[in-house]
């Protein structure tokens, strides 16, 4: 009796360690709910249905985009965080995730435990840009109309990058006494410097782009080290007046903690090879991307680099969740 109770057990044990491989092995068994930390049209939307159409067609299972922007990205990562760590939901975040988590003293997560890092699939610069009537042609001027009277910037929410790029670049190293107005998210910061409702917007690049050529917005400096292929016209903020100037924002994919490793790993392989593929490369690349070539071990590492970045930060300009 006791021999075959043993077997029974060992059959069970068994059973129970190779649960996850097994699971992971027949993922995806439904529809993917991908939780994007943006409104429609934003960055984060933008990588998010660039990746998902050509993953949802690799895979041959449905994949749903479900945007919930708001909050710095923290009302979709509240959500995410409770989803049954199955691979079945993911989250798409931006910079945000890092630098949220210390503007809010409440965030809904915490940024190194509650989940898996799966990649950093792109970068994009932020983007300074105003409406037309505005009399400042370039970052110099800016900063001189600046330091003559106060000014407003908006920006895609409070815990963006582009928020915290306006604390740290205008208001910290220029010194302007300069108010942030925080949107919904990118496009509605772009349409309200377009009508003027704000003089100034900062946001990450992409939705900016296509406004910027219409002349609906000028575009005044860009915080990568480079001028932007998409935006040639467009000087750095290092090359005006600020060197080694750079700041981008960055959009990646998370899944809950407790999601089989090796379906991080199949996501992050898989993601990895999209970004990287001629027509989705070329896509972003015309908005303002570019892919990053990362492991999932090295996204986690990055983003420890991103939260002490974004905390001193947040420290020193002072800056609110509005």
């Amino acid at each position: 009796m006791h021999a075959k109770w043993t077997a029974i057990m060992m059959v069970a044990t068994s059973i129970l360690c190779n649960t996850p491989s097994f699971a992971a092995d027949n993922w995806p068994t439904k529809t993917i709910r991908v939780l994007a930390a943006g409104a429609a049209g934003g960055p984060i939307d933008i990588m998010s249905r660039v990746v998902m159409q050509k993953l949802s067609d690799q895979l041959g299972q449905s994949i749903v985009i479900d945007n919930r922007g708001g909050a710095g990205g923290t009302l979709a990562t509240r959500i995410a965080v409770t989803a049954t760590p199955d691979g079945h939901t993911l989250l798409c975040n931006s910079s945000q995730y890092a630098a949220a988590y210390s503007l809010y003293k409440d965030p809904g997560y915490n940024a190194f435990k509650d989940f898996a890092p799966i990649i950093n699939a792109g970068t994009s610069p932020n983007i300074i840009f105003v409406n037309p009537v505005t009399p400042a042609k370039n970052l110099t001027e800016l900063i001189a109309l600046g330091k003559k009277q106060k000014l407003q910037y908006g920006s895609a929410g409070a815990g963006s990058t582009p928020h915290l790029t306006g604390e740290r670049l205008l208001k910290l190293i220029a010194g302007l006494n300069i108010e942030h107005v925080p949107y919904s998210s990118a496009m509605p910061a772009i349409l309200a410097t377009a009508s003027n409702q704000v003089p100034i917007g900062l946001t990450a690049m992409p939705p900016s782009v296509q406004l910027i050529k219409s002349g609906r917005i000028r575009g005044i400096a860009v915080t990568s080290p480079q001028r932007m292929p998409s935006l040639p016209d467009v000087g750095t903020v290092a090359e005006q007046g600020f060197p080694g100037y750079e700041d981008y924002t960055w959009i990646a994919f998370f899944a809950p903690t407790g999601t089989p490793k090796s379906i991080v790993d199949r996501l992050n392989k898989s993601i990895g090879a999209i970004v990287l593929m001629p027509d989705a490369r070329e896509r972003l690349a015309v908005l303002g991307f570019d892919p990053v070539n990362n492991t999932a071990d090295q996204f986690a590492a990055y983003i420890k680099v991103e939260v002490a970045k974004w905390a001193k930060v947040i420290k020193e300009s002072g800056a609110k969740a509005d």
